[in-house]
């Protein structure tokens, strides 16, 4: 398991307002929550691309709303939240993730639910929403060690994005992704560390990470299915965390 360690509440040097890209998800919220310690301000930005498990578009609501609620000083930080109806990507791209089909894998080992182009579009829309809200930093969830092999999670991606999108906007853009190291087990303790067990348990409770869009099974870590990739990573992060907690 990779171990999180807290570090000091202080922002990229010379950037002081935020943008994160909030799905309503345990990694966006475990995001938001690390953003909200570094910066002094932090929009959200969400998107509709007729995704699947379209549910996660509520969730983020609520989880917004409790944030606010459990965290006062956070709620000071934390400023508009926006939604980009992104409807074209999902009419275009056949994936399990925007379809009613089966979740599998080829033979790269790539799963179905990868959609192409999803997160280069969501940084390109969210830096637009940013220079015009004078954001200057992105902040995304995206991991490379518990993910999907998605190729637009990795780190060099993002880092060649970050170049591109500083060139293409005249300016400074700064893409963080604090989970990009970080299994999910460890993911459940950087939100421990930043909110402790009210963080925890909205983040358990009220964000939604199932593919399928399945909120009427519970279980010790959250709701869903309870098979598809994403449960099973986020179960499998949950179990492994509380075994090293005690």
């Amino acid at each position: 398991m990779s171990t999180f360690h807290p570090s000091p509440g202080t922002s990229t040097a010379g950037h002081h307002r935020a943008l994160v890209l909030f799905s309503g998800g345990q990694d966006s919220a475990t995001t938001l929550a690390w953003a909200l310690t570094r910066y002094s301000h932090v929009e959200t930005i969400g998107f509709d691309y007729g995704q699947r498990h379209a549910v996660e578009l509520e969730q983020r609501l609520v989880v917004l709303d409790k944030v606010r609620a459990a965290f006062p000083a956070w709620a000071a930080r934390l400023g508009e939240d926006h939604v980009l109806d992104l409807s074209d990507l999902g009419r275009i791209s056949d994936t399990a993730l925007t379809r009613d089909a089966e979740i599998a894998f080829d033979e790269q080992g790539l799963p179905s639910t990868f959609v192409p182009g999803r997160n280069l579009l969501f940084f390109t829309y969210a830096a637009a929403i940013a220079f015009r809200r004078d954001l200057t930093v992105l902040v995304g969830g995206m991991c490379e060690t518990d993910y999907s092999g998605y190729p637009d999670c990795r780190d060099t991606t993002l880092k060649s994005l970050q170049a591109s999108l500083t060139l293409g906007m005249g300016r400074d853009v700064v893409i963080e992704t604090p989970l990009m190291w970080l299994d999910k087990a460890a993911t459940w303790a950087m939100a421990d560390a930043l909110g402790g067990t009210p963080l925890v348990e909205i983040i358990r409770d009220d964000t939604h990470t199932c593919y399928l869009g399945d909120r009427d099974h519970a279980h010790a870590w959250g709701h869903g299915c309870g098979t598809c990739p994403a449960c099973k990573l986020r179960a499998d992060g949950w179990d492994t965390w509380k075994a090293h907690r005690l």
